[in-house]
């Protein structure tokens, strides 16, 4: 049997420390229109067994906790439902919808809409999407206007409301200001890919931050290594935060897996030499 993934707890909610990732299972990238048309190919239009055999792959290990935007991606929550069936295994769904924000009675009706399509798609927590958030900011008074107005609609959805931020801003206002948030995504990687402003700052906000955080693109969307990628993550947060990670096949599951738990228990990770054309070379260690 594999050995359970560590937890961590986030407004009374037990959640496994790794959170699945859905880029990879959605066709979003971050990289080229290549790489999106293959994840496609192989997950949206292709046999619905490649998602399933991720998440299967995922619950071995009792990581239970998803983040996604499911009203785009009805494959994975299908998939979802299905590797439920399949293992007698629960997810819990943290939901970023996508939200309109503007200051009307029509705007609030349809956001009211999208945070209840995220509680009839089962979502456990929802986080309004960081580009629907940010149109809120007002960095002169250094708050987020009207977002009390979002969290309530979530509340009363009987959801738990959490901030999706690429801002990293958005973590130190809610503390601030005394949102009612419970948890935040925060973009926090060894690349600085798509952070705003340099590694070591992030790493200050999310070490200072009064709720959990979910860190997310841990690997720059491919752009380093596992190993480098999760080991840096898992070092430089604290142990209440938690750590996203996506994946396209159940090998890249398994072996992220493993050198994540190799990270948490500051050892090796036990995973196979990478290959070359010549594998029996010295500078690849003994063979």
């Amino acid at each position: 049997m594999a050995n359970l993934f560590p937890r961590t707890t986030v407004a009374n909610v037990s959640l496994s420390r790794l959170i699945i990732g859905t880029n990879w299972v959605s066709g979003w990238s971050h990289r080229t229109p290549a790489a999106d048309n293959l994840i496609k190919k192989t997950h949206a239009e292709g046999c619905h067994c490649n998602t399933d055999n991720v998440l299967e792959a995922y619950a071995e290990y009792g990581i239970d906790t998803i983040m996604g935007l499911f009203a785009l991606t009805p494959w994975v929550l299908n998939s979802i439902n299905r590797t439920r069936e399949k293992t007698g295994k629960d997810f819990i769904l943290i939901d970023t919808p996508n939200i309109n924000v503007d200051d009307n009675p029509k705007a609030r009706a349809q956001a009211l809409e999208s945070i209840k399509k995220s509680r009839e798609m089962g979502a456990k927590f929802c986080f309004p999407h960081h580009s629907s958030v940010e149109q809120l900011v007002n960095k002169n008074k250094g708050t987020i206007e009207r977002i009390d107005d979002y969290t309530k609609m979530i509340r009363d959805e009987g959801m738990i409301p959490g901030l999706s931020c690429h801002m990293p801003e958005l973590i130190v206002y809610s503390d601030q200001n005394g949102y009612d948030i419970e948890t935040y995504n925060q973009i926090y990687n060894c690349m600085g890919f798509l952070m705003q402003v340099e590694i070591e700052t992030v790493a200050s906000i999310i070490h200072n931050a009064k709720k959990p955080v979910m860190t997310i693109k841990s690997m720059a969307a491919g752009r380093t290594t596992p190993y480098v990628g999760l080991n840096f993550s898992w070092a430089t947060i604290r142990d209440c935060d938690m750590v996203t990670v996506g994946c396209m096949n159940a090998d890249e599951v398994y072996e992220d897996i493993e050198i994540s738990l190799a990270a948490l228990e500051h050892r090796f990770p036990e995973i196979g030499k990478r290959k070359s054309p010549i594998q029996n070379q010295a500078a690849f260690g003994e063979q």
